[in-house]
């Protein structure tokens, strides 16, 4: 978890007002265990000086054996929210009672605090999609959230079909929902809602192109559609146009989610990893654990 300095203040004083709930032993083990990067580089130092614009890494995976109770690591966690790291082919939440990464994390944080949290959701990821996942940890929270919303930044790598045109864009568009739950894009807007995705190739694969997306609306489907718009449907996401040659995980992971946290305000940048082989296409079909 990674959060930028706005003023003028010591490791310590940053630290405490970043993790509220925590008591200041449990954060001095954090600084002895060397789990806290300033700049990219280890500080143990309590009241080592920060100043505006420095980047303060905190790595508290290693200090919280509680973590083991999840089926899948958590990225993030205070008093207030808890990011995981969603793993493809279970949804965010459901209403079917199929098992979701909600119900998961709810189950785990009822234990943990004896019935005081559980998960509220924040936003959502597809079920075919993996990555970073927030969840409030009590009803107040979550609608402090959202209310900042507009504040917040996601980034996904989007590994394509084909090469787009342009190395950098803007998509727009209205999005509609079909009666067999398929969403697409159309110039009529009643009943739709207007979306707005950009992206930027990072790097060309042969015939393909990993991409990193960003988007300014939270439509269903958005992503997944908006590409397919473009000639370059996602790797693997059959249910848009990609080839069926072959049974694959969907190539779209969101691996970057930025947020004014609920109570300090300050942003909380936290990352997931590339998934390994997910930049690996072989003539076979795909299995994935759910």
């Amino acid at each position: 978890m990674k959060s930028k300095v706005e003023k003028a203040v010591t490791l310590m004083e940053y630290l405490r007002e970043l993790f509220p709930d925590s008591p200041r032993t449990r954060i001095k083990k954090l600084l002895q265990g060397e789990t806290i990067r300033v700049n990219d580089k280890p500080v143990t130092y309590f009241a080592a000086p920060l100043k505006p614009g420095d980047i303060v890494e905190v790595n508290r995976q290693a200090g919280n054996a509680a973590r083991a109770g999840l089926p899948f690591p958590v990225l993030y966690e205070d008093g207030y929210v808890i990011v995981v790291d969603k793993p493809p082919g279970r949804p965010t939440s459901s209403t079917d009672g199929s098992l979701s990464i909600q119900n998961i994390v709810s189950e785990f944080l009822d234990k943990q605090s004896k019935g005081k949290f559980r998960a509220h959701v924040v936003h959502r990821l597809d079920k075919e999609v993996s990555g970073v996942l927030l969840f409030a940890k009590n009803s107040e929270t979550m609608e402090i959230i959202k209310e900042n919303w507009e504040r917040t930044e996601k980034h996904y790598y989007a590994l394509v079909e084909g090469l787009p045109e342009k190395d950098e864009d803007t998509i727009k568009s209205w999005l509609v929902e079909d009666r067999s739950q398929k969403v697409h894009s159309t110039k009529n807007p009643e009943n739709a809602k207007f979306s707005i995705t950009h992206y930027k190739v990072i790097r060309r694969i042969v015939d393909h192109a990993l991409l990193d997306v960003s988007t300014e609306t939270g439509r269903k489907n958005q992503i997944r559609v908006h590409l397919s718009d473009i000639g370059c449907p996602i790797i693997g996401d059959r249910k848009y146009g990609a080839s069926d040659e072959f049974r694959r995980r969907v190539r779209l992971h969101a691996f970057s989610l930025s947020f004014p946290h609920p109570e300090s305000g300050k942003t909380i940048l936290v990352k997931s990893p590339m998934p390994e082989g997910f930049l690996s296409l072989r003539k076979k079909d795909e299995r994935y654990k759910k």
